[in-house]
């Protein structure tokens, strides 16, 4: 073919195509106008503005999960008909807030995540509040039932002001500016209380408006101001005023829900409730599942195979950019402290630390965005740390998690340092420690806070695990630290004494974080049944059950079970909390110098030796948790032994001669004169007698006197009785009486506690406790005056009656105590005479 002949085909080819190309054109432009007009005949039809009328050109527009557009200062959500009845996290953050408002500070969620949705109804947009409290499957005819028996509350219900229908976009435009501007309880960050305490009037409109909102591909941020009047404002009084900025984050659920997986109570993991209705049962279920991410490996059948495999998608905490630099090093070292852990469930690089991203790499990088978890860091005096999470609450899988992060954790780390370390580490004894010693101190806390939010609850009992001797032991600490789990409240080493050798004070990821890891987070496959995946499960728990370095102790406010206690250590309480106390002894003997700072005053004395204080105050609650106590091993069917055991009568009564020779009588260390006369004018007597009154009422509550008389009953004769309890504490209490000698005013303080305690227990009767208490709590109903409490106290009341009326002793202030005392227990067993 010669070149004449191809050029001509060639300009016809083009030709032709550009034809093609200007007809296609055309009649994509035809299309779109008619398509345009349409939609604007349509929204006339309907009532509704056209869409270039609401949103116009000024608009300021930004594109993600809702299509958010800014007009004249109003905020419009542009929600597309695909999401319309979709669920969505809604969860509401204090991003600033007043001093003194509440515990927490920036970053804290304002209340718990709820569960939302957007309904069209009629020319309505409905915000609607969603439960997964009760659930059933769809396919199930009790499914109805479910909907019409947990009817979704309205929040709000907003106009559509335009739709857009073309080619591209099917959605409903709503104006959501009074939303976040009104006093919405949903998204208020005051609570009831806070409203009644600070006597807050009303919201101002005027003063609440909408700082900014932002869209993301998974989630809606929305920061406003809330402004309200108040009679009594938690700072600065004469403004009259209350502001808080609020954060709303409004999230899309994972569209391909996480294989659930069922509480086991031998293994500790956060979880959610719900009543499953319509299964073979003759009842609905009420089911548990723990929360935690989900991790699923890149390489299945390498995984399978038993090699380490990355997750899909890793666990990653961003830094705050608001950290300070010499920290941020040991926060992300904490972290990264969990990757041994998670290779124990088959993954490594599962769990990153990350510093944020500057704004030349991902200007659009906020700790708000739902993407990222962040380790928040809080200009608060508060001294401590949390970590929460985000999770749905369909599966339980966390979608993210924002650890806060105050700034005087520090301080509080000092003071635990200091006082359970300071007898044998020459590295704690400063009121200021070392950059290297404070960044282990802040690589613990973050190590802790990171286990909260992978969804490991507080393992008190793991500490029991190790025996006191083995914690007196250098080799033995150096590699296993001071309990089994990071997440009990396990300190530092108070048991080492001097001349010990141990040099590791400090507790770690342990035997039990690496299994609650593996329990949690091992993967299986999607085609292996629930009843395979939980009999796999079963299996390795019972492999375990029998070693107390894989015990998980639950956290429970009123501690049942001794071994289950936050804050300390060894697995005998009597003997660990005699060697924290010698050690407490040296530590005050020691305090003026290792607190002496030229030209400071002595507040930092003050402050720790109120920490040694209340250091004592912990041991003595340690032992006196052996009392009444019961040991609580969860089993299953296919497992030997009780659930429930009574503490030994032994270990018992070791516990209350332990705190008639600690609690009951005042160590003299306690009285340094020479820290007292700088730190304190007239108020030693007094503080002596409340930490012994503490001690008094939490060994004679009603709920341990219930449980001795219940074990009692059980096991007559093998078991410690309340009644050779209360003998035992009345002898020590008033052994003066026994030997006919003065009473020191210590003493006599302690026995009037004593008198108003049996009062107490004559006549006061137990309110009703809640279910949920009963449960969190370990307590339970105790009717005293039906029980056999009032006639053990009646009985003491009248044993100590008759000796206190026979001793002679000449000292005034002896005679004067026991002849008051005489009256105040005759007013008691006959109050009306």
């Amino acid at each position: 073919m010669n070149n004449l002949v191809f050029k001509q085909l060639q300009g016809w080819a083009l030709l032709t195509l550009s034809v093609v190309l200007f007809s296609a054109c055309a009649s994509t432009n035809k299309a779109t106008k008619e398509s345009t007009a349409s939609s604007k005949k349509e929204q006339k039809d309907n009532g509704y503005k056209s869409y270039d009328e609401v949103i116009t050109d000024e608009a300021q527009t930004d594109e993600g999960l809702f299509t958010v557009h800014k007009v004249d200062g109003k905020y419009y959500y542009e929600l597309p008909d695909s999401l319309l009845d979709t669920g969505m996290l809604l969860v509401s953050r204090i991003a600033g807030t007043q001093n003194n408002l509440s515990f927490g500070g920036a970053g804290m969620k304002a209340k718990s995540q709820q569960v939302i949705r957007w309904q069209k109804k009629d020319d309505k947009i409905l915000l609607r509040h969603v439960s997964h409290e009760n659930v059933a499957d769809e396919n199930n005819p009790i499914y109805k039932s479910i909907k019409n028996n947990n009817f979704e509350p309205v929040i709000q219900s907003f106009d559509i002001e335009t739709v857009r229908k073309d080619s591209a976009h099917n959605t409903k435009v709503i104006d959501v500016t009074d939303f976040f501007t009104s006093d919405v309880p949903l998204i208020s960050g005051l609570s009831k209380s806070q409203r009644s305490e600070f006597q807050v009037r009303r919201l101002d409109g005027d003063r609440s408006f909408i700082d900014s909102i932002r869209t993301y591909p998974k989630n809606v941020e929305a920061r406003h101001i809330l402004t309200y009047d108040s009679n009594n404002p938690p700072d600065d009084g004469a403004t009259g005023t209350l502001s808080l900025e609020m954060n709303q984050s409004m999230i899309l659920l994972p569209e391909e829900p996480m294989q659930k997986r069922v509480v086991d109570n031998r293994v500790g993991y956060f979880s959610i409730e719900q009543i499953k209705y319509g299964g073979e049962r003759h009842k609905a279920e009420n089911k548990q599942f723990v929360t935690r991410y989900k991790l699923v490996p890149k390489d299945k059948e390498a995984y399978l195979d038993g090699e380490l495999v990355e997750p899909i998608e890793p666990i990653v905490y961003y830094i705050d950019p608001a950290t300070p630099e010499k920290w941020r090093s040991y926060i992300k070292q904490g972290v990264e402290d969990w990757q041994k852990a998670f290779e124990h469930a088959g993954f490594k690089n599962a769990i990153i630390a990350k510093d944020p991203p500057t704004d030349e790499e991902d200007p659009a990088f906020s700790p708000e965005d739902v993407r990222y978890s962040v380790i928040r860091y809080i200009a608060n005096d508060i001294p401590n740390a949390q970590g929460p999470h985000v999770h749905d609450p369909r599966t339980g899988q966390i979608l993210e998690s924002d650890i806060l992060w105050y700034h005087n954790v520090m301080n509080l780390l000092r003071n635990w340092y200091f006082v359970q370390t300071a007898a044998v580490n020459p590295k704690a004894r400063s009121v200021q420690f070392e950059d290297e010693v404070m960044g282990e101190l802040v690589r613990f806390v973050s190590s802790h806070e990171v286990g909260h939010t992978l969804g490991l609850p507080h393992n008190w009992g793991s500490s029991y695990a190790y025996p006191v001797d083995s914690l007196r032991s250098p080799s033995f600490t150096s590699t296993h630290g001071t309990a089994p789990s990071i997440m009990d409240y396990a300190r530092f080493n108070y048991i080492a004494q001097p001349g010990d050798g141990v040099e590791n004070f400090h507790p770690a990821i342990g035997e039990y974080d690496n299994w609650s890891i593996k329990w949690g987070y091992s993967w299986f496959p999607e085609d292996m049944s629930r009843q395979e995946r939980e009999a796999k499960l079963n299996e390795w728990t019972r492999e375990r059950a029998d070693d107390p370095a894989y015990f998980y102790g639950r956290q429970t406010g009123n501690k049942i079970d001794p071994r289950s206690q936050n804050e300390d250590l060894g697995n005998n309480a009597m003997e660990a909390s005699k060697l924290g106390l010698a050690n407490l002894e040296r530590i005050t003997g020691n305090l003026m110098e290792w607190t002496e700072r030229d030209g400071t005053n002595f507040e930092e004395l003050q402050e720790l030796y109120g920490n040694i204080i209340s250091q004592w105050s912990r041991y003595m609650g340690h032992v006196t948790k052996n009392v009444g106590g019961v040991y609580e091993n969860h089993k299953t069917y296919n497992q030997e032994g009780a659930v429930y055991e009574a503490v030994p009568k032994e270990t018992q009564q070791k516990a209350v001669d332990f705190l008639a020779d600690h609690a009951f009588k005042v160590d003299q260390w306690m009285l340094n004169d020479e820290i007292l006369s700088r730190i304190n004018q007239s108020t030693v007597v007094d503080n002596i007698r409340s930490a012994q009154v503490r001690v008094l009422n939490d060994l004679t509550d009603p709920q341990r006197l219930a449980r001795l008389v219940e074990f009692n009953a059980r096991n007559e004769g093998e078991t410690y009785t309340a009644f050779e309890m209360m003998d035992d504490v009345r002898n020590s209490i008033w052994s003066e009486v026994d030997e006919n000698t003065a009473i020191g005013v210590h003493r006599r303080n302690l026995q009037r506690a004593y008198i108003e305690r049996m009062d107490y227990l004559m006549t006061e009767e137990l309110r009703s406790i809640p279910s949920a208490f009963k449960e969190y709590y370990g307590w339970t109903d105790v009717d005293v005056s039906q029980s056999d409490i009032r006639p053990i106290v009646r009985d003491q009341l009248e044993t100590l009656l008759d000796e206190v009326q026979q001793v002679r002793v000449s000292d005034r202030a002896t005679e004067a105590h026991l002849a008051d005392a005489v009256v105040r227990i005759e007013q008691i067993l006959n109050p009306e005479e």
